[in-house]
């Protein structure tokens, strides 16, 4: 049975990889319609937070992800398969566009499709952002909208360090899971 399963790990972390352009923000919901959706091996909430794990660590997000979706189904040996899955694909494309690279380079068509591809990014980082959000505003609590506006602006307009943006979501993250905690004991 397990054998099954690093095998449909690795296939599934293989095909998301090689089918995904754009970076890890592409391909953390096309990982939640295939484990969470499509195989079941993850609930929905459990998703969401491999995303802002995998989001908040350093390293690249497909990666971060991977290792924690294949750690989360099969413990370290998943977390190895679903990471090869995941940097294989990347590595063989690359080895041969920098094989063909300056045939490619000055190609009309290559150029047209990349930019397409931008489209196509810019549209599924949207529906990520969108996805990701439906849950915050759907439990109705006002402090996780506020961080998510004031982290905004803080960024956008204000221009300080997402270094210690992260950091102090992370210190209101912290005290709000306490104080729910709490509470939930108490009543």
């Amino acid at each position: 049975m397990k054998h099954k399963t690093f095998i449909k790990l690795f296939l599934s972390a293989f095909q998301l990889s090689a089918c995904t352009f754009g970076g890890g923000f592409v391909i953390i919901p096309l990982m939640q319609k295939k484990f969470v959706d499509e195989l079941h091996w993850i609930e929905e909430q459990e998703m969401m937070d491999i995303t802002a794990i995998a989001q908040s660590s350093p390293g690249a997000v497909a990666v971060n992800a991977s290792i924690l979706v294949g750690y989360h189904v099969a413990g370290v040996i998943g977390a190895l398969i679903t990471v090869l899955g995941t940097v294989l694909p990347p590595l063989i494309i690359i080895s041969i566009v920098s094989f063909f690279y300056t045939a490619f380079r000055d190609n009309v068509i290559v150029n047209m499709a990349m930019a397409g591809m931008l489209a196509g990014v810019a549209a599924v980082i949207c529906n990520v952002v969108i996805t990701m959000g439906k849950g915050i505003f759907q439990k109705k609590r006002v402090l996780p909208v506020v961080v998510l506006f004031a982290s905004f602006v803080a960024v956008r307009f204000i221009k300080i360090n997402i270094i210690l943006i992260i950091l102090v979501c992370a210190v209101i993250g912290v005290a709000d899971t306490l104080y729910l905690d709490k509470k939930g004991r108490q009543a």
